[in-house]
């Protein structure tokens, strides 16, 4: 028989003792770490005097520093089987476990994912406690702080699942500012940039972000392209292309089609853009067109609408809340979610996605969202009216193209 809340709380609290020093271990990528923003305001809200320290991955250094909820930042130098990280180097593995065991935690949270992988590494920090995921036919290293890794939900409120064993009720949104912390010289850094590329001043822009970590998880260059001229052509827009240095090849092919829109009316600003630059960016444009990726967290995080095409990932799990303001199109196949980095087959949940209903629910969005003045790059809009497009069921299901 399940123990009742109040008494489970409290036989935790008994048995946490004095909580001074926590490691948590979430080494992920963006879009994952943002998540997690409000299962870590939580924990910090739980032991408002503890040391909270988050090992992740190197480029999220910066990031966390900025986060009002964690104090320190341990770079996760990889393990054997988690993708995320290059080969990971031996001795910096037991260098690093040498420094994580003679910290004297109190408490160790696995914040990564189902434990089958992770469970064990971090039961070797040498914590006085370990609270974690596990997989329900695998013991957890400390069943009182355990929580079966859930298989149902957004991503925010599987990460909270965790925290509520600590007898706290965990939010599944924070405030924007809290997940992703602009700066004033954020915000100054997207107009220089803009005025570099020659963006007319004052006029506002749409970010078109045609790049993920995955190829699997792509919808077609082609396909952003002909979405960006159908916006160009109804709206008086700069349209800006955004994606790291990676994914300049990517981003080319949606200027070469892009060719022709007029001065300043295409600024591919790939690879030029860190961070808290293309957050800038994002937070100023009066929408985002994106594959589910991190910047897609972002928009949620600021308040920027968006439109998101769903490659191969569980949508009900990564779909932004607020289905008003952020659109997620997908189409329901058989073979997702994916877990394939390269698509092994035709690709079908991408090409199932049509521009033109892409195009539906930015024309929408633009009409029914206004961007209020405030400390942004960009001024208020100045959109032309257009014919108005019929408002279509939220986190639309698309049927499956019968030519592909």
């Amino acid at each position: 028989m399940r123990m009742p809340r109040a008494d489970h709380c409290a036989l935790v609290d008994a048995a946490l003792g004095p909580v001074r020093r926590v490691a948590v271990l979430r080494a992920l990528m963006l879009g994952d770490m943002l998540c997690a923003v409000p299962a870590l305001t939580s924990l910090r809200q739980r032991f408002p005097h503890a040391h909270i320290a988050l090992v992740g991955l190197p480029w999220a250094r910066e990031w966390v520093e900025r986060l009002s909820c964690v104090d320190e930042f341990i770079a996760f130098p990889g393990h054997p089987g988690l993708p995320e990280q290059g080969p990971p180097d031996e001795l910096a593995q037991s260098a690093f476990l040498a420094m994580m065991r003679g910290r004297c935690w109190d408490l160790a949270i696995q914040l990564h994912g189902s434990g089958r992988l992770t469970n064990e590494l971090v039961s070797r920090w040498g914590a006085r406690h370990v609270a974690a995921f596990h997989e329900p036919a695998l013991q957890p290293p400390e069943p009182l702080l355990a929580v079966p890794w859930p298989t149902q939900g957004t991503e925010a409120a599987r990460l909270a699942s965790l925290l509520s064993v600590f007898g706290e009720a965990v939010a599944e949104t924070v405030p924007g500012d809290a997940v992703f912390p602009l700066r004033p010289s954020d915000r100054e850094a997207a107009r220089a940039l803009l005025r570099e590329h020659g963006a007319e001043p004052g006029r506002p822009w749409i970010c078109l972000h045609a790049g993920a970590q995955w190829p699997s998880r792509r919808w077609p260059p082609a396909r952003f392209a002909q979405v960006g001229r159908a916006l160009a052509a109804a709206h008086d827009v700069t349209l800006v292309l955004t994606g790291v240095a990676s994914e300049a090849q990517v981003v080319s092919g949606v200027e070469a089609a892009l060719q022709g829109l007029g001065p300043s009316r295409c600024v591919n600003l790939v690879g030029q853009t860190p961070l808290w630059t293309v957050g800038a960016l994002i937070e100023g444009a009066s929408l985002l067109v994106s594959n589910d990726t991190g910047v897609s967290h972002i928009a949620a995080a600021l308040g920027t609408p968006s439109v998101v095409v769903s490659c191969g990932a569980e949508v009900a799990r990564w779909a932004p809340g607020r289905p008003d303001l952020h659109r997620v199109l997908w189409a329901d196949v058989p073979c997702r979610p994916c877990m394939h980095a390269r698509c092994p087959t035709a690709h079908e949940c991408a090409m199932a996605v049509w521009p033109m209903d892409v195009v539906d629910h930015a024309l929408s969005l633009l009409d029914e969202t206004s961007r209020p003045e405030g400390p942004h790059p960009a001024s208020q809009p100045r959109l032309r009216p257009h014919s108005p497009h019929e408002q279509e069921p939220a986190w639309p299901r698309l049927p499956s193209d019968p030519f592909l």
